[in-house]
């Protein structure tokens, strides 16, 4: 048997930008995870670290945190053919992977017909933004991504992986 060659979901057989259809699928649990980063230069990212990630703006983390939970519960107000879902849950963790690299992961959950990857890769990068916004006072040289999709349970694209 050959393999299935992958196809755009989002076109009509004419051609045409088209939501997918997801009435005939059964909802069931699905979770996505993906993270993003954000490269600071030496000295911003040790000032940043002094500090315990707090600016003049307030506390950086906590602010991407609820920034990012607001852009997940409105993904489908931003990205043209995402479905609105029932959020069901979204969890950030935002720490240090070196000296000067901050890692956002933003994880969501539903149990609805589609995924929820443009979920967790809004809230990631959002929050990215964020952070971005808030330290942009100390330097314009910070750096966001890449952002990528680490994990996807449910669906027929399971990729595993999803805590």
């Amino acid at each position: 048997m050959a393999a299935r060659k992958p196809r755009l979901t989002h076109v009509d057989p004419a051609g045409r930008p088209a939501m997918v259809d997801v009435s005939e699928k059964p909802a069931t649990a699905r979770a996505a995870s993906a993270e993003c980063r954000v490269r600071f230069p030496a000295d911003i990212a040790a000032q940043l670290r002094a500090s315990g990630l707090q600016s003049k703006k307030g506390a950086v983390v906590d602010t991407a945190i609820i920034a990012g939970t607001m852009a997940v519960k409105r993904t489908w107000e931003l990205i043209p053919f995402c479905h609105p879902l029932p959020i069901d849950g979204c969890r950030f963790a935002i720490d240090w992977t070196n000296e000067r690299e901050l890692n956002i992961a933003c994880t969501v959950r539903t149990t609805h017909r589609t995924g929820v990857e443009m979920e967790a890769l809004t809230g990631a990068t959002v929050a990215a933004l964020t952070v971005y916004d808030m330290c942009k006072a100390l330097s314009h040289r910070i750096v966001i991504g890449p952002a990528k999709l680490v994990g996807k349970r449910g669906g027929k694209g399971d990729m595993g992986s999803v805590e």
